[in-house]
C-alpha cells in the first residue's frame, strides 16, 4: 500500500483487544497520529492507579495520547490533528456526532462479533456462554447508534472446543486487525460499498458485572462450564458455602456418575468431586474459598471434610 504513511489515523481504544489491534496497525506502518483512551483508573485489590493497556502501548511508540471521561471535551485537539480516518477497537464509550464527522473517511469500528448479532459491550463472552460454534469480526462505518452502522467487511472464526475468553479475544483481535489492514486502503480508495445491517435481526449484549458470575445450579452443567470460560479471569464464577464466597477456578461438565440429587449438592465419586446441576454435573478441579489461596479440589476436601454432601 503506497500511501500508507499519508493516512492520518486517530485511534480510539482501551483494553487488551484494542492494544492488540493498535500493535498490528503500527507493525504495518499504519501508526496513528493520535490515540484517544479513557483516564487512568484504580486496578486490582490494592486499587493502584493504572493506565489503559492502549495508552501504555501508544507511549512506547511515542504516539500522543489524549484522555478524558467526556470525549467531546477533546474535540479541539482532535480537529487540530485533521485525521483522515478514525479507528475504534474496544473503546467502551459512545463517540458523539461532532467527532464522528471530523475524519474525511469517517470512523471505522472493529467489533468482535458477526453483526447484527451480539451488539454491545460483551460479544466475546456472550458467544462462549451461548455455545456458539462460530463467531467473528465486523468492520462498520460508525454512526451515532451502538454497533449500528453499515458493514464494510466481516470475517468468520470457528470457536475451538473449550476456548476461554482471553484466547478468543486474542484470536478475534488478530483476525480483526488483519482484516482491517486490508480494508483501510480499499475504503480510502472507494473500492468498498458499505452494506446496511439487517436491524430486525440485531441482538444485544450487556455490561458484565461481578454478580453475573454467581452460579445458578439449576442451569445445565455445560452452560455453567461455558460461563466459567467466558467470565475468566473477571469476574469469574462463584457460589456460596458456609456463608463464604467460593470461586470455581477450574471445572468440567460431565454426565452424572451416580443417582441424581438436588441441584447444588456436592458429591464424591471415586476420585472426583462434583456438584449436581439441573442437567449433568460440574466436576470441580480447582477452587478458592474467600480469604484463602487457590487449591486443588482434593486438598480442599481434606481440609473441609463437611464440604462433600453439603448444598451450595
Amino acid at each position: 500500500m503506497k500511501n500508507k504513511k499519508k493516512i492520518k489515523i486517530v485511534f480510539f481504544g482501551t483494553f487488551e483487544f484494542g492494544k492488540i489491534v493498535l500493535e498490528k496497525l503500527i507493525e504495518k506502518e499504519l501508526k496513528p497520529c493520535l490515540v484517544i483512551t479513557p483516564p487512568d483508573k484504580p486496578v486490582g485489590r490494592k486499587r493502584i492507579i493504572s493506565p489503559p493497556p492502549v495508552k501504555t502501548l501508544a507511549l512506547q511508540y511515542n504516539i500522543p495520547v489524549l484522555q478524558d471521561e467526556k470525549i467531546v471535551n477533546l474535540l479541539p485537539e482532535i480537529k487540530e490533528k485533521s485525521p483522515d480516518l478514525g479507528i475504534v477497537a474496544d473503546f467502551g464509550k459512545i463517540i458523539p456526532k461532532e467527532i464522528l464527522e471530523i475524519p474525511k473517511y469517517g470512523i471505522l469500528n472493529l467489533h468482535p462479533s458477526l453483526l447484527p448479532k451480539y451488539r454491545g459491550p460483551s460479544p466475546i463472552q456472550s458467544a462462549i456462554i451461548e455455545g456458539e460454534k462460530k463467531t467473528g469480526i465486523s468492520i462498520i462505518l460508525m454512526d451515532e447508534k451502538i454497533d449500528h452502522g453499515p458493514i464494510l467487511a466481516k470475517k468468520e472464526v470457528n470457536l475451538p472446543k473449550n476456548i476461554d475468553f482471553q484466547n478468543l479475544r486474542e484470536i478475534l483481535a488478530k483476525t480483526g486487525a488483519e482484516t482491517l489492514i486490508k480494508v483501510i486502503p480499499q475504503w480510502i480508495n472507494g473500492k468498498i460499498k458499505p452494506k446496511k445491517q439487517n436491524h430486525s435481526k440485531a441482538t444485544f449484549t450487556k455490561i458484565i458485572k461481578r454478580e453475573d458470575g454467581k452460579i445458578n445450579w439449576t442451569e445445565s452443567a455445560e452452560k455453567i462450564e461455558r460461563k466459567l470460560r467466558a467470565l475468566s479471569p473477571w469476574p469469574g464464577v462463584f457460589t456460596f458455602w458456609n456463608g463464604k464466597r467460593l470461586k470455581i477456578l477450574k471445572a468440567q461438565s460431565a454426565k452424572a456418575p451416580i443417582k441424581k440429587k438436588k441441584p447444588g449438592t456436592v458429591f464424591l465419586f471415586k476420585d472426583k468431586v462434583g456438584v449436581f446441576c439441573k442437567k449433568g454435573v460440574l466436576i470441580l478441579k480447582e477452587v478458592q474459598l474467600e480469604g484463602k489461596k487457590p487449591t486443588d479440589i482434593m486438598s480442599f476436601i481434606r481440609g473441609y471434610r463437611n464440604f462433600v454432601g453439603s448444598e451450595l
